[in-house]
């Protein structure tokens, strides 16, 4: 592992702010690094308010989306929501749908079958549609490339507003509306956004036709934040203001979906990570094993004692998604070690008998243990379906791009993708994928990095310093929590390691003559031998809080150790 520590801010930039807060070096420094150099830009970045959201009609198509859905709505006609089966697009469809039912009774959702219909607007959903009524149809969270499904609703007299944040094509489709912030010829601020985000921004707009502000729209927000953290958008603008009130809504009064998904964990106040390894998992296992409809039944569900049904329904779909994925991330690993070859730069296997729903989640692990774009293809009905997964700065959408002759569709981010091939493509595109990695991505970028903050002693650590640290977040991408490095760092005799494998490392250490402070590293019981016999290492971690039997105490979540280098 490539440990990375951040050139230090500008002293000059640091000593203002620290003078303009009172608050110390440490703090002012990693504030700097984020680009926060003022009192006002410090001030917006500790106290979000529901003021700092964008007036909607900013984003382009807004207007011509709202008077569609007025127009609908004037003349009676059948609405279909519809969306995509992962978080993002299951909370988007419930935010929408719930939002217009409170005023409008026409309106229904659909989202579309992982594995007889595959990601995005599909030509069933729109058959669908017109079987049953539907004139327009709401597209969340996909239809940023859906030029083909656009013209053949058309055909049928049905029309298009699509809410996307994917990458748009050279083209767009001819839909009444594309909201879109990352449209070339979009203005709008902030172009970050997750599709539950575009979502919100649509009611908000329609909203303010109804006298609404920001402030009557807070109760959505616990969907929100889910999106946001499950989509890994950045936290930062926006996405950030959004994710702290949806977090607020989250831990005082969430829909009973929510309400019943987290209402067993033993913790005061939920963060965005118990959002990204609690609820986000369970909303994603409906859609991976059943159906992303009954996501959407548990995420409008008003009745508390229903949704705890649901939840119990989904919470089964989970414990089976989870022995889905140790099993498959067993035999991708056998697949790998079998037909290794020394100079891949990517990981691409497959197997027909997969199961479609958990293929994105091995290929997070594989890239967890290889460190390398990773693809992972299963069968889906005549043609093959892959998850992609990236390292940290490759841009694994752009590789997709550059050898796109061979596949069928993609689409996704920098970081994750997905697509489909004919399985008589699979090996050329295997050979090509390879070909444009390996000529692309900077050979540093297959090792893993940790990206450290600052070095700091532990007798720097305080309980103001702790404090002004949980203010910073909600914590995601581009506003990650703080990682510290300390150097002549002793365990004091207590090391050991936890779980089943002994995989995880727990310690109690100490720094010259500093209190000793507990801590626990995932995934770090490798190194026991290390840290044993009063052997001095040096350590990453993050200022953490341990919750036991009701009690909170300060804690260390280490991130890397390595033998100490004075």
């Amino acid at each position: 592992m490539r440990w990375n520590l951040k050139t230090k801010p500008e002293k000059q930039k640091v000593q203002a702010l620290q003078n303009a807060l009172q608050v110390d070096e440490i703090i002012a420094a990693l504030l700097v690094q984020r680009g926060i150099e003022t009192f006002e830009q410090a001030k917006s970045f500790f106290r979000p308010t529901l003021q700092d959201i964008h007036d909607p009609y900013l984003m382009k198509d807004m207007d011509k989306a709202v008077n569609r859905i007025e127009k609908a709505i004037s003349n009676n006609e059948n609405i279909l929501v519809f969306g995509d089966y992962d978080v993002d697009g299951t909370t988007a469809v419930s935010l929408v749908s719930s939002y217009l039912k409170t005023f409008y009774s026409n309106v229904a959702t659909y989202i579309p079958d992982r594995y007889l219909e595959g990601y995005g607007v599909s030509f069933k959903g729109i058959d669908f549609a017109e079987d049953n009524g539907f004139s327009l149809i709401i597209a969340l969270d996909c239809g940023i490339k859906s030029i083909d499904h656009v013209v053949y609703a058309k055909e049928k007299n049905i029309d298009f507003i699509i809410c996307d944040h994917h990458r748009p094509g050279d083209n767009l489709p001819e839909a009444i509306a594309v909201l879109d912030p990352k449209r070339n010829d979009c203005i709008y601020p902030y172009d970050e956004l997750c599709g539950c985000g575009v979502g919100f921004k649509l009611i908000q707009a329609l909203g303010q036709n109804r006298n609404q502000t920001v402030e009557d729209l807070v109760p959505y927000l616990d969907l929100v934040a889910t999106a946001i953290a499950a989509d890994i958008v950045p936290m930062t603008g926006e996405n950030r203001v959004l994710a702290k009130f949806g977090l607020e809504v989250i831990n005082s009064n969430p829909r009973p979906g929510i309400k019943a998904l987290v209402q067993n964990i033993k913790k005061k106040v939920l963060t965005i990570t118990d959002v990204v390894f609690i609820v986000a998992p369970r909303i994603n296992a409906a859609g991976r094993i059943k159906h992303g409809d009954y996501a959407v039944q548990l995420l409008t569900e008003f009745n508390l004692e229903q949704a705890e049904s649901f939840a119990k329904e989904i919470e089964e779909n989970n414990t089976e998604r989870r022995g889905l994925d140790k099993q498959i991330t067993k035999e991708a690993l056998l697949q790998i070690e079998e037909n290794e070859e020394e100079s891949r730069f990517t990981t691409v296997v497959y197997d027909e008998n997969w199961h479609k729903g958990v293929i994105g989640i091995v290929a997070s692990r594989l890239t967890e243990t290889y460190y390398r774009p990773t693809l992972v293809f299963t069968k889906s009905g005549e043609k093959l379906a892959a998850s992609a997964r990236s390292v940290q700065d490759f841009d694994v959408y752009n590789a997709l791009e550059a050898c796109s002759e061979h596949l069928e569709q993609f689409g996704g981010h920098m970081y994750a993708a997905g697509m489909t091939l004919k399985e008589e493509n699979y090996t050329t595109f295997k050979n090509a994928f390879e070909k444009v990695v390996q000529e692309t991505i900077p050979p540093d970028l297959l090792i893993p990095e940790i990206s450290i903050d600052a070095e700091i002693n532990f007798s720097d650590i305080n309980p103001k310093l702790v404090r002004i640290l949980k203010e910073f977040e909600p914590f995601g991408p581009q506003n990650m929590h703080p990682v510290f490095m300390t150097k002549n760092v002793i365990d004091t005799g207590y090391a050991k390691t936890l779980g089943s494998e002994g995989e995880h490392l727990k310690l109690f250490v100490k720094q010259n003559d500093s209190e000793g402070i507990g801590a626990i590293g995932f995934g770090q019981g490798k190194h026991l031998p290390l840290v044993q016999n009063k052997n001095p290492f040096q350590m990453a971690y993050v200022l953490d809080e341990n919750e036991w039997n009701n009690q909170v105490s300060l804690q260390l979540n280490v991130r890397a150790i390595k033998e100490n280098n004075g």
